[in-house]
């Protein structure tokens, strides 16, 4: 009798699940159940092992490429500070905040930006037009006449080339370091929605030595545009206008 229930015992000790298989059904692993299950190896079991095995491993070749990214860099950077014998004197960039020109714009370029533009709702129709000024609203509605309109190609490189503001018209004088500079000195490094124009002149960038003084090494005077240009000022209570620009280094 001791013998029978010892066998008992040892038989449903072996149908127990181990730990694994526990975890392998429990888990929201995709294909991992079917690979630790109850009961022998059967060959639907081994194609469920090889093919996790091998959706693992492209997982980890796929995974290698971006840990060993990620550790090309260095975690632990040391600083040194070092005294320069001279200071590079910044370029300085002038960003044109108000970047289109009112008189340059087509109903070609209504018909496309004019929502961008802020000067036409969805529907191509002028906004708010008890805002505008009176002058600027009747060009605006001129250009705005869609009526038996056939819109052409629009290019938004062209447009801005075309509508953005020339450094030549608005310059009236620029030196630096006692040398006079003009238009050609100054190169455009980004045409988006705020063009941006950096100094690149003939003339050397200005250095200073240790323990002297910073000085202004150049002299920078912008023309004052006309508001007519700029059609914000019509809609706006402030009035804005002119060429407000950024400086910085």
């Amino acid at each position: 009798m001791d013998l029978k229930d010892s066998t008992s015992e040892g038989s449903m000790g072996s149908l127990q699940p181990s730990s694994i298989q526990i975890f392998a059904n429990t888990t929201t692993l995709h294909g991992i159940r079917h690979v630790f299950v109850y009961g022998p190896v059967t060959i639907r079991r081994l194609l469920w092992t090889l093919a996790f095995v091998g959706s693992l491993g492209l997982l980890l070749v796929e995974s290698s490429d971006r840990v060993a990214f990620y550790f090309s860099y260095q975690h632990v950077t040391k600083v040194d500070e070092v005294v320069a014998n001279s200071l590079v004197f910044p370029a300085v960039t002038i960003c044109n905040l108000n970047e289109f020109r009112f008189s340059r714009l087509t109903t070609n370029d209504l018909y496309h930006a004019g929502e961008l533009l802020a000067l036409l709702d969805v529907n191509l129709q002028i906004p708010n037009p008890h805002l505008a000024d009176p002058a600027v609203l009747a060009i605006l509605q001129e250009k705005a006449n869609f009526k038996q309109y056939k819109p052409k190609v629009f290019s938004m490189q062209e447009f801005l080339a075309r509508v953005g503001h020339d450094l030549k018209d608005m310059m009236l004088y620029c030196k630096f370091r006692g040398q006079e500079c003009n238009h050609k000195d100054f190169k455009t490094v980004s045409i988006g929605r705020h063009s941006a124009l950096l100094f690149s002149g003939h003339v050397d960038h200005g250095v200073a030595g240790p323990g002297q003084p910073w000085r202004p090494l150049a002299k920078l005077i912008l023309r004052q545009a006309a508001a007519a240009e700029f059609p914000a000022s019509g809609w706006h209570p402030d009035g804005n206008a002119g060429w407000p620009a950024c400086c910085g280094d």
